[in-house]
């Protein structure tokens, strides 16, 4: 009787069980970002050509920024100019590049990287060859002042570099970009200890806006940013470069279909102060700011301390004291010092400083982290600038700006690479243009502190470099997000 029981109840289980067992579902289609796609990818043949291309921007770049250092003590003599007149100089280079950079940055990110850094090249060796045949100084500091607008887009590239490499490679290959930055400083250098005794600083100026002509024949070879492209819904376009850069590393795309979602705003001035982003913006405004005053307060001083001999109070025998005007109320001193070539030896001695830190500065980026690295290197920077004001020979002299040099060309690499890590794709050139727009008004003040406050008070213009130093050491130090290991955001 048991067995009979039990039998129907089992039947009744199984049809139940049949009953309820649902269908098989249809499988969902994979699906990959771009910075799946970077990551699955990897390093390879592409990022070296990337690399090459895109770092030489920093030749050409440093070539035209380091060209007004070689060629004030000539103008100065030609022109008879004063010390206002030659620091004028340089901060209208600068005011041309801030006031592009933020142009630069909002035309980036709504049309594209490439095309902005093709602009701004074709402006700037435009530019640059028309200042040679500068018939007077306000001929030049006009011209000059255009060539700033055009390098300011040359920041694009480093935004391209940074959009394409993987994460665990970007805190090592961007820092290595200064060694082009470095190429760039002493080709001007050495090339204006030729040229200008023989021919002149027209024609160093000519020669000098060749790197960038080749450049531009160059750019065909680097493609549109992937993560530019999948942000204003080109997705076949992105992938074409994802597929062509796994085809150059001979490696392989990730498994579906690349899905990421159109961002209609973008570039926009706004987002950069919203909630989430305001207090990094600021902080890394007064960073780049204070970093910049720094970089070429150095490249100035070192000008400036050669050729008017500076140090300890002293005065250059070979000093020429030239006079303006014809009344004797309107005379004034230009003082005419041409460089001899050891002091030529100095700047490429002290120049070379700026790759000497470069093994530390990328242990410290990628094992301290971006904002403990900064702020000791600026922290540094603070001390060494004091320790100029020491009465010491003129090996001592080249070892302080050496070790400025090196410690300066670190800060501006690690505060870069934060800078391009910390904000989304929507508005990364857009924060790299305001922060390089900043970062212009800290050059524009620089020459007057190095040019001429530096004459009439050497302990006064140190200690000012040095209290910016260590508040930017403090804003470093404090900045609320850690970009190390951290993969690029795409929408914030």
């Amino acid at each position: 009787m048991a067995t009979k029981q039990t039998e129907p109840v089992t039947i009744i289980s199984l049809r139940k069980l049949s009953l309820e067992t649902p269908e098989p579902q249809q499988k969902e289609s994979k699906t990959f970002t771009v910075e799946d796609a970077v990551e699955t990818i990897g390093f390879g043949r592409f990022h070296i050509a990337l690399f090459l291309i895109m770092g030489s921007t920093g030749v050409a770049e440093a070539m035209e920024i380091m060209l007004i250092a070689v060629v004030s003590p000539v103008i100065r003599c030609e022109w008879q100019l004063e010390n206002w007149q030659v620091a004028l100089v340089t901060t209208m280079v600068f005011f041309g590049y801030m006031v592009f950079s933020i142009l630069f940055g909002l035309l980036a990110d709504r049309y594209g990287r490439w095309k902005i850094l093709l602009i701004s090249f074709l402006w700037g060796a435009y530019f640059s060859l028309l200042t040679s045949f500068s018939p007077s100084y306000i001929w030049f500091v006009f011209l000059r002042t255009m060539v700033g607008c055009g390098v300011s887009g040359h920041a694009q590239g480093l935004i391209i570099k940074t959009e394409f490499l993987p994460t665990k490679y970007r805190g090592y290959m961007l820092p290595l970009s200064q060694v082009f930055w470095l190429a760039g400083s002493l080709l001007i250098i050495g090339l204006a200890s030729v040229v200008i005794p023989s021919i002149g600083w027209r024609w160093l100026i000519r020669i000098a806006s060749i790197p960038g002509i080749i450049l531009i024949l160059a750019f065909k070879f680097i493609p549109e940013s992937a993560r530019f492209n999948v942000s204003t819904g080109n997705t076949q376009a992105a992938l074409a470069t994802l597929e062509h850069i796994a085809r150059m590393n001979r490696s392989v795309m990730p498994e579906g279909k690349l899905v990421e979602p159109i961002l209609e705003k973008r570039g926009r001035f706004a987002d950069l102060l919203d909630a989430k982003y305001l207090r990094t913006t600021l902080q890394i405004w007064v960073i780049w700011l204070g970093i910049s005053f720094a970089y070429y307060g150095v490249i100035l001083a070192s000008a400036e301390l050669l050729e008017r001999d500076l140090v300890c109070g002293s005065r250059s025998e070979s000093e020429v004291v030239v006079t303006v005007g014809d009344t004797e109320g309107s005379q004034s001193p230009c003082h005419c010092h041409m460089f001899a070539p050891s002091d030529y030896k100095t700047m490429i001695i002290s120049t070379i400083g700026e790759i000497a830190l470069n093994p530390f500065n990328i242990l410290g980026i990628n094992f301290l982290g971006r904002r403990l690295s900064l702020s000791i290197t600026m922290g540094c920077t603070a001390l060494f600038f004091l320790l100029l004001n020491i009465c010491t020979s003129s090996a001592g002299l080249i070892g302080f700006l050496f070790m400025l040099r090196a410690l300066v060309a670190a800060n501006f690499n690690t505060i870069y690479i934060y800078t391009a890590e910390v904000y989304p794709t929507t508005m990364r050139a857009l924060g790299m243009g305001t922060s390089g727009s900043l970062c212009r008004i800290g050059a524009m003040v620089a020459p007057f502190i190095s040019q001429v406050l530096m004459s009439a008070s050497f302990l006064g213009a140190l200690c000012l470099f040095s209290s910016v130093c260590v508040v930017c050491a403090i804003s470093a130090l404090t900045l609320p997000i850690e970009t190390k290991g951290r993969a690029l955001q795409q929408i914030k």
